[in-house]
């Protein structure tokens, strides 16, 4: 397994090893591992560049950065300059972008190094793409975050940057076995990456500890005036959270979701074990019949965004995507204005119902996936877990805790109240030292 990205820029600060060392190493695994298909583009030249200045910046004593000489891997729909930015999708062949994302200008600031674009589905939606799981390549690593989260759990790189508008950062987590954040909603900033929905979108995050996650986090937080979802407030200190003590045991609910009638055995018999050992700290709740709506919202909201923001593709150049691309934008262009008012009516309630329960409650546990990933010819999963909180912009984070029949990870999703990302990255924290006593 790769050493943590705490572990790396500890390693390299106190001169045991060195960041080209690290740099060559991820590379290595990368190359010996290329049928996982997890990585589209890969610029190795220009990563040792980086890892040697990282080494002279420390050899001659300058300050060092929060991530300094980490390697780190960006969806393809995340701009970064000098590497290409095509989306998974053939009508954007050849796009170079000339500028960094926010995200990518944050971590080249702090001494992180891009090691390359991971692949994504095509246009960030449901189309499958290359990428298989890296615990059995028969099946899928998830969608539409596969490449980041597949590299991560194949030890390629010790952290990766998706992106959510459904489940796209949660599920491939769970399939792949990782740790991962999709922070709340705003936290990240969006300034060059690809827009599908300007309400749903929101940035996530992959590693292997919640310290490491955390970090990550805070180190491409921010606020940016010019993405319409950023606000100018502090961020969670999210490092801080993941390293803390929880000040009482938490108090979590179960809440009977619609859709739970779909649960794997498996997963409905790991979960039924792990309520069980939390005892009295868990409250059931079923919300089976008052949910529907919100689910039945996000599908009108990300419909009609999607369309709006990549309708042009199908005007303009309909045979550079697939059939499957081609009928999500016909589809959203069908939902009405009057529908779409009505369901970002019904993500207001959905917000307002969740900053009530969180007044009492911790955090919400659930499956972070119906079950064990499918085969891959089956496409990527159901994004249902992570439906509704992606609606109402919470902060969820994946714990790889559950183990399926087949043998491949099941995740354990936590989600918090928004803005109180270090308070859940704190609960995590107790749940995870809870279960290991």
């Amino acid at each position: 397994m790769v050493m943590l990205a705490t572990e790396i820029v500890e390693a390299i600060r106190e001169g045991r090893m060195t960041a080209r060392q690290v740099v060559e190493d991820s590379l290595a695994r990368i190359e010996a591992d290329a049928a996982l298909c997890a990585w589209v583009h890969i610029d190795a030249e220009a990563a040792l560049a980086k890892a040697d200045e990282c080494d002279r910046l420390r050899q001659h004593g300058k300050p060092l950065g929060r991530l300094h000489g980490v390697p780190v891997g960006l969806k393809d729909i995340i701009d970064s300059a000098g590497l290409p930015c095509e989306c998974g999708a053939e009508a954007m062949k050849g796009r170079m972008p000339e500028r960094d994302s926010r995200i990518a200008a944050a971590l080249r600031a702090e001494g992180a190094i891009i090691i390359g674009k991971t692949v994504t589905t095509e246009l960030a939606f449901m189309q499958p793409a290359a990428t298989r799981n890296p615990h059995d390549p028969a099946h899928t690593p998830g969608g539409s975050s596969s490449g980041s989260a597949a590299a991560v759990g194949a030890g390629h790189v010790p952290l990766a940057v998706g992106s959510q508008t459904n489940g796209s950062v949660s599920r491939p987590a769970s399939f792949c076995g990782t740790f991962s954040i999709k922070p709340t909603a705003g936290v990240i900033p969006r300034s060059g990456v690809l827009a599908t929905s300007r309400t749903l979108d929101q940035m996530g995050v992959f590693g292997n500890s919640l310290e490491d996650i955390g970090l990550l986090c805070d180190v491409i937080g921010g606020y940016d005036p010019a993405d319409s979802a950023s606000y100018p407030r502090p961020r969670p200190r999210m490092r801080d959270g993941a390293t803390s003590e929880a000040p009482m045991p938490p108090n979590f609910v179960w809440l009977e979701m619609p859709y739970f009638d779909r649960l794997s055995d498996d997963a409905r018999t790991g979960m039924d074990e792990l309520l069980d050992a939390l005892g009295d700290r868990i409250e059931r709740i079923d919300a089976a019949e008052s949910f529907g709506g919100f689910i039945a919202a996000q599908k009108i909201i990300h419909g009609h965004e999607y369309a709006g923001h990549l309708g042009w593709i199908l005007d303009e150049n309909p045979d550079g995507i697939s059939k499957g691309s081609q009928e999500a934008i016909a589809l959203g262009r069908t939902y009405g204005e009057a529908a779409y008012e009505e369901a970002q009516e019904m993500r207001r309630q959905a917000m307002g119902f969740f900053a009530t329960l969180f007044t009492e409650f911790d955090a919400v546990i659930s499956p972070a996936a119906l079950g064990e990933a499918p085969l891959f010819e089956e496409g990527t999963g159901d994004p249902i877990c992570q439906t509704i909180f992606t609606l109402a912009g919470l902060p969820t984070v994946t714990l790889p805790l559950l183990v399926g029949d087949k043998g491949l990870p099941i995740g354990v999703q936590l989600a918090g109240g928004a803005e109180e990302d270090d308070r859940l990255l704190r609960t995590s924290r107790w749940l995870l030292a809870a279960l290991a006593e």
